[in-house]
């Protein structure tokens, strides 16, 4: 039987405060797994680490950096691997404010790239050398649907979504010769602060009430709910096992059925 056990293998989890990359947290310490969460808010990461399993003596710790600085995230995971080994890295963190791409900025573009595509990056870049080594390495990339089919009203998310999703494929066929599969996970609407400013932002530019917004998006749901980020921390932990040693290079849509590609 393939295994689904982590204890001994190590994590490293981005935006991992809160949300996704919390619950990803979760169950990846839930097989075994020590987890280092990295996120910029030192006080949520003390509490965010005490909230992981232990029962099988796994050691968690967290680092700070903050995504919007590659340089720093850069320096402070450099610095960490002197002495570690990174098995497993989720790559995560918030989204690009919603509006229209004609409205968008040529700066909004660039932070988002720096956030996402450099960042990610950076940490593979820093981590893979030692995957290589030990013939192991699972790369997990939270982005969303948007890769499968753009969505409305986030003209930036989706231009840089894509552009990850493509960058994700391309290191796959690159590091898969090397016991490295590297996945993407695409949440749908997730019950989490990135969706609770998705609906407002709504109300603010309709009109609509925040329950008229969420029954439009429901609406589009063939499982009629919004999922929960324990969900998508399932199917982040199954890509980090050895039982998923011959997924890579897909993307696949954790979304109750919304995105409407096969």
């Amino acid at each position: 039987m393939l295994s689904m056990d982590l204890k001994g293998r190590k994590a490293l989890v981005a935006g991992s405060t809160q949300g996704i990359g919390l619950a990803s947290a979760q169950a990846l310490a839930s097989l075994g797994a020590d987890c280092v969460l990295i996120s910029r808010d030192a006080a949520k990461l003390a509490g965010a680490i005490k909230t992981l399993d232990t029962s099988q003596g796994q050691q968690h710790s967290y680092l700070v950096a903050d995504f919007q600085q590659p340089e720093q995230v850069e320096e402070v995971v450099r610095a960490f691997l002197k002495g570690n080994t990174v098995d497993i890295l989720v790559n995560n963190s918030g989204g690009p404010a919603a509006g229209p791409v004609t409205e968008a900025k040529p700066e909004q573009f660039l932070q988002a790239f720096q956030q996402h595509l450099i960042c990610n990056h950076v940490l593979v870049t820093l981590v893979s050398p030692g995957m290589k080594a030990n013939n192991y390495g699972r790369i997990i990339n939270i982005i969303s649907t948007s890769v499968k089919i753009p969505l409305k009203n986030l003209g930036v998310s989706n231009t840089i979504r894509g552009a990850v999703a493509s960058w994700a494929k391309t290191m796959a066929n690159e590091l898969g010769k090397f016991g490295i599969t590297v996945n993407n996970v695409l949440p749908g609407a997730t019950a989490t602060g990135r969706l609770e400013a998705i609906i407002k932002n709504k109300v603010n530019n309709t009109g609509m009430d925040t329950e008229e917004v969420e029954r439009e998006m429901l609406d589009e749901i063939p499982a009629q709910r919004f999922g929960q980020p324990e969900e998508i921390g399932a199917v982040v932990a199954f890509l980090a096992t050895p039982a998923a040693a011959y997924v890579n290079g897909t993307s696949i849509p954790v979304d109750g059925g919304r995105t409407g590609s096969i």
